[in-house]
């Protein structure tokens, strides 16, 4: 089902938001400092629209004050070998450029 995937990756910010997950469970500031031109907005509508299409977790954290980190659920890790492939295709459209 090519149509439900692309639903998910194509939205604005959501392939970076995923990427940036790959390696683990991150805050929403940290992901802020991984994706620089996107918006706190942006960001937190991208986290919102993952979470509901099951793409990632949000788990708040009893600290004071109480901090939220995102992590990918299993369907959400499947998704990084695609993302991976687009990533060696985008090196070598830039190779290709240069």
């Amino acid at each position: 089902m090519l149509t439900e995937c692309m639903a998910v990756i194509a939205g604005a910010w959501a392939p970076n938001v995923i990427w940036c997950l790959r390696e683990g469970p991150r805050r929403f500031n940290e992901l802020r400092i991984d994706i620089p031109p996107i918006s706190a907005k942006v960001l937190s509508a991208r986290l919102s629209e993952l979470a509901e299409r099951g793409v990632l977790d949000r788990h708040v954290r009893p600290t004071s004050p109480p901090s939220v980190e995102y992590e990918l659920t299993e369907l959400g890790q499947k998704l990084i070998p695609a993302l991976d492939a687009i990533v060696q295709v985008g090196h070598q459209l830039k190779a290709v450029r240069e």
